[in-house]
């Protein structure tokens, strides 16, 4: 069975892959388009590799190949990656993993994040955008991109004729499908009636529930798929994080000035994780797991993206799909945040 032919179904069984027992991938449509999603997708930001303004240190491109062949292999079936991620190089590493596999898996990438010798700075004007198409189809070595996003809503002024650009793209049979990433919903509101939003990929973890106020019941009105990026909060979540690990992180990883790694919010993480780490023994999973499945939890998310820079990682976090919160332990998470978000916001 192949990766394309997977898409169509509402689950799969992988067997004793890389020694790990049986489990199920799951799927969800994406919103109203006839993409089937895996509901844990890869992540290729730090597959960009180091030296640029939001790195995650440095990468081996040959790790992250094989991390994203141990993806596919364990039912992932689709890739999201951005023009941006390490100033271009994150796509042409998904490019060289793609052309190992004969059945490829659905691919989305984003435009309107670019960078000069000097900076890195919004635009979405049409003529950006095709410039960012065209480059992007050559990193990628494809014909069309499955899904493509707009990354970031600036400048705002912009927007629709961003979006007209989006709408004419498709047309063109350049792209598949048209998202869109860190939307508001006024700002979906004032581009939808140009042309059908597929999907919207917002910041959503037990640490980030902004989406929960009204984007969700947003895109479920309209039927549009949410894909939620940083789901394990950079790998706050996982339970391997620790002082003397923050201060080893490479001079030029982007989560060294991220306030969530600088006490005192990371003093707090660390005792919330403390306390959900029985929950998830109890329930045969792993931290990464427990953060994997409960945003899963929500029937809005059509799929989690996971940034994996080793097949350790990647095999470890796609068994998340087949993972499921009981009521018990959801309400006892439940609690848990209640009180770290009142400590976050008394901060």
């Amino acid at each position: 069975m192949t990766t394309n032919d997977i898409a169509n179904i509402t689950s799969v069984s992988i067997g004793n892959v890389n020694e790990y027992e049986d489990f199920l991938m799951n799927f969800r449509k994406l919103g109203w388009t006839d993409l089937s999603l895996s509901t844990i997708g890869f992540g290729a930001w730090a597959l960009g590799g180091g030296d640029w303004q939001f790195s995650w240190g440095p990468q081996d491109d040959n790790d992250s190949i094989n991390a994203i062949l141990h993806a596919v292999e364990n039912g992932i079936n689709w890739i999201d990656t951005a023009a941006i991620y390490g100033l271009g190089h994150s796509e042409i590493v998904v490019a060289k993993a793609l052309k190992q596999m004969t059945h490829k898996p659905f691919v989305a990438t984003k435009c309107s994040r670019r960078w000069d010798k000097e900076r890195i700075y919004g635009d979405l004007s049409s003529k950006g955008i095709r410039e960012e198409i065209e480059a992007s189809l050559k990193r990628l070595g494809v014909d069309a991109i499955d899904l493509y996003q707009i990354h970031w809503p600036n400048p705002d002024e912009m927007l629709e004729e961003a979006w007209h650009t989006m709408a004419e793209l498709v047309a063109e049979g350049k792209i598949r499908y048209a998202g869109v990433s860190n939307f508001s919903v006024a700002q979906m509101e004032r581009i939808r009636g140009i042309h059908p939003i597929a999907s919207l990929q917002p910041p959503y973890s037990m640490l980030k529930r902004d989406v929960e106020h009204e984007l969700l019941t947003y895109c479920a009105t309209h039927n549009i798929g949410v894909i939620a990026y940083s789901p394990m909060q950079k790998g706050l979540l996982t339970g391997k994080f620790t002082h003397e690990r923050i201060r080893k992180l490479p001079d030029d990883d982007h989560r060294r000035n991220d306030p969530m790694f600088q006490d005192p919010r990371f003093i707090l993480i660390l005792e919330l994780v403390e306390t959900l780490r029985p929950i998830a023994e109890k329930l045969d999973m792993t931290l990464a797991q427990l953060a994997l499945a409960w945003v899963l939890r929500r029937p809005e998310i059509t799929a989690a993206i996971v940034g994996a820079r080793s097949s350790e990682q990647i095999v470890e976090t796609a068994r998340a799909s087949d993972k499921r919160l009981d009521d018990a332990s959801l309400k006892a998470i439940d609690n848990k945040l209640k009180q770290i978000h009142h400590q976050f916001a008394a901060l």
